[in-house]
């Protein structure tokens, strides 16, 4: 299909093939760096390396590990209504393959998504034939969407999200973004803004509603009781988690638990980075500070240590079961913050910086429900610690409705599943 005389599409396209040969070299550089074998980097100039199955194939696109995992449920519950179906999942981080190869359920696969260019989309449909392509959250590569159309797939968006500076991006090139959007026969929005932004730039109206959110529906992180036992016999006391935490937020973290030393005896705090790699430069300022620390890569038990550096993938489960109090990373910097239904599922009180535009209407909902506490300073930050940690009473009135919200969620996701089957498989 013509892109309908876009001059900005045409002109993406000529920019893209210039720059596939960069494209591809710094992506494989970067995969092969994070462990990913040769065969599997192919897969993003869409070599596949596994085969297709018999009978309808649904492909859900995500970006990475936080998309990737919020289609999961969705993914079992299409799976369950089409008994035939069978699920791909593509991203494009070593870190979600990583996780969804623990997490997928059965008739999911996954592969690396192909890169934006013709002859890598050409390969990756003419290998899977899905019967259907579900994107998520805001995966809109125009090549991609216009070669998957043109193939006479059917296209849906869910849990679109999209900042104010995306959306004052595509207003630029409005009659390109009414072009994209028009080949979506369904889309759902995570929140009020990009609903209004994406009917402002020439959405059918017909075809785009709010909700439901898919990270609300997630199903409950996967808990190892093996490992679970053993960080439970190592510790005593009080103890509560930084999850998800990221660059210039870890200072914030470490600051509140010195002043919480003085506040409750005995308090101890597992210290879950965004991104791994940054473990060592973590506990050289965890040490610089005067606190005891040791790594979950270097030592399973982490003794007397005052911050457990968990540096690990894959175990966040089992850090929010351990735990009765997690404050959620990405919301003391511009990260936007990350989502507060992971932890809420697993019975823990929550704390959150105010930084959440990622979550804001999510957050809303918490804060005024009396589900969260909200800071700003590494101050308030001990102090909501504290007395979540020593009013159990607080502590239960907190963790009962957080799990409340989570679970009234749920019940959205078999209409959702419904509603995607009668209008991209029927």
């Amino acid at each position: 299909m013509a892109p309908q005389g876009t001059a900005f599409f045409h002109f993406y396209r000529g920019i893209a093939a210039l720059a596939a040969p960069l494209v591809w070299y710094r992506v494989s550089r970067k995969l092969a760096r994070q462990g990913v074998s040769a065969a599997r980097r192919r897969e993003r100039l869409g070599h596949a390396t596994l085969p297709r199955p018999a009978g309808r194939l649904i492909w859900f696109h995500a970006a990475s590990v936080g998309e990737s995992l919020s289609v999961l449920a969705l993914a079992r519950r299409m799976v369950e209504r089409d008994e035939g179906a069978e699920v791909l999942i593509t991203s494009g981080t070593a870190s979600s393959a990583a996780i969804l190869e623990k997490r997928m359920p059965p008739g999911c696969r996954h592969q690396f998504a192909p890169l934006d260019r013709p002859s890598a989309l050409r390969r990756f449909l003419d290998h899977w034939k899905p019967d259907a392509a579900i994107f998520v959250e805001s995966e809109l590569w125009p090549q991609m969407l216009v070669a998957a159309h043109t193939a006479g797939i059917p296209l849906a968006l869910v849990n679109a999200r999209m900042s104010k500076s995306s959306l004052k991006n595509w207003q630029r090139f409005d009659s390109t973004a009414r072009y994209l959007l028009g080949l979506f026969t369904l889309i759902r929005t995570q929140d009020q803004r990009t609903l209004d932004g994406l009917i402002a730039l020439g959405a059918d109206p017909d075809r785009v509603a709010r909700g439901p959110n898919l990270k609300a529906m997630a199903d409950p992180l996967p808990v190892d009781e093996r490992a679970y036992m053993e960080v439970e016999a190592a510790y005593s006391g009080l103890l509560w988690v930084a999850a998800s935490t990221h660059p210039g937020e870890e200072e914030k973290v470490i600051e509140a638990q010195i002043r919480l030393r003085d506040m409750v005896r005995g308090a101890r705090l597992i210290l879950v980075p965004r991104h791994p790699e940054r473990a060592a430069e973590i506990a050289a300022m965890v040490e610089a500070k005067g606190l005891t620390c040791t790594r979950r890569s270097h030592s399973r038990d982490p003794g007397a240590s005052e911050v457990y550096i968990a540096d690990t993938l894959g175990e966040m489960g089992v850090w929010y079961q351990l735990a009765s109090v997690v404050f959620m990373g990405g919301s003391l910097g511009r990260a936007g913050g990350h989502n507060p239904y992971e932890p809420a599922q697993m019975n823990c009180a929550l704390i959150s910086g105010r930084r959440v535009a990622n979550f804001a209407d999510v957050y809303d909902q918490f804060t005024e429900a009396g589900a969260v506490s909200m800071i700003k300073t590494p101050r308030e930050l001990a102090e909501a610690v504290a007395l979540l940690l020593t009013d159990l009473e607080e502590q239960r009135g907190q963790k009962s409705v957080a799990q409340s919200l989570a679970q009234s969620q749920l019940d959205q996701l078999d209409g959702l599943a419904a509603l995607l089957d009668e209008q991209l498989l029927s």
